[in-house]
């Protein structure tokens, strides 16, 4: 007995409903891709793939200037994409979530991509 279209249409609707995250997790993936979407924030990403820096070591790698490097580091650290921990006087951050680097080098590799 063959499937009907409209059996094989609500089977797939079935499917991709119960791989569906909440609302509440879908709404925290946005806020991340839009934390990831700032050209300044890539760029920290990008220098704290090496490792832990400090702000004076990211304002250095990236250009700006301290005041806005800050501003961006607070908005990924909301966002729990770094995080930070304190060294002697001074604060060193670094990524808290390795996958996030794992889609910035997959975007990068796709700048090249001819598909």
């Amino acid at each position: 007995m063959a499937i009907s279209e409209e059996e094989l249409h609500g089977a797939r609707v079935k499917t991709a409903l119960a791989s569906m995250p909440s609302d509440g997790d879908i709404e925290e993936m946005g806020a991340r891709f839009k934390a990831l979407s700032e050209p300044s924030r890539l760029k920290i990403l990008l220098a704290l793939s090496v490792g832990e820096l400090c702000v004076d070591h990211i304002v250095e790698a990236v250009g700006g200037n301290q005041s806005a490097v800050s501003h961006q580091l607070k908005t990924l650290k909301d966002n729990k994409i770094v995080k930070c921990r304190r060294d002697g006087k001074k604060i060193l951050y670094s990524v808290s979530d390795a996958h996030v680097m794992v889609m910035i080098e997959v975007a990068k590799e796709h700048l090249n991509c001819n598909e």
